[in-house]
């Protein structure tokens, strides 16, 4: 309820949000959607998702300072809401889409958010000891670039080949396929049996 005791804000978000769907000719969309806007808001927004995150673990590390698995689930949710939101907001909408779940697939902003709560926890826990304006300035960099880098590159999702490496060897995916590998069926001949069948034979 914080949000809409300042006035000024609530003023300041339904003129953007007027504007965005109401203005003339569709202007100022159009003016958000050319790429040098975009790009400075862009790193403006992401700006404050390190800010949001952050935030959030110090917040939560002051109501419940042992309590560091939730630090990190309030610090990546507070960063990454609108995806979590949007699987809510389709629920009550009632168009279930479960290909698109933040909790099942998270987003790629859904795993920075929680790396950068981590760094954070680690932060207050002096595990990483460095002063607390390069590490904050290092989570903006690492949510800029990589912002950057989805809007003019493409890349959408950076952690999808540490996953598969990380799947592949802790999650039996290597061994699964090596398994499938070494227990491979000799081929066998037009009347169904094998070399070894006819060994046998």
């Amino acid at each position: 309820m914080i949000p809409f005791k300042n006035h000024r804000d609530i003023l300041t978000a339904t003129a953007v949000w007027y504007l965005i769907f109401y203005s003339p000719f569709d202007i100022v969309y159009k003016l958000v959607k050319f790429l040098p806007f975009k790009l400075c808001i862009g790193t403006l927004k992401e700006t404050q998702r390190a800010h949001k995150v952050y935030h959030g673990v110090t917040h939560t590390a002051k109501l419940y300072p042992q309590a560091y698995l939730l630090i990190v689930i309030i610090g990546t949710v507070k960063g990454a809401g609108s995806g979590i939101m949007k699987t809510i907001d389709r629920l009550i909408r009632g168009v279930w889409i479960p290909g698109s779940n933040e909790f099942l697939q998270p987003s790629f902003y859904t795993k920075a958010c929680l790396i950068a709560s981590i760094i954070f926890v680690l932060e207050r826990t002096a595990v990483i000891v460095a002063p607390h304006a390069f590490i904050y300035f290092g989570v903006v960099i690492f949510f800029v670039y990589f912002k950057l880098s989805s809007l003019l590159l493409g890349i959408h999702d950076p952690f999808i080949p540490f996953e598969n490496l990380f799947c592949a060897i802790f999650l039996g995916g290597m061994w699964d396929a090596l398994r499938r590998a070494i227990s491979k069926e000799a081929p066998e001949d037009a009347n169904g049996k094998s070399k070894a069948d006819k060994k046998n034979d």
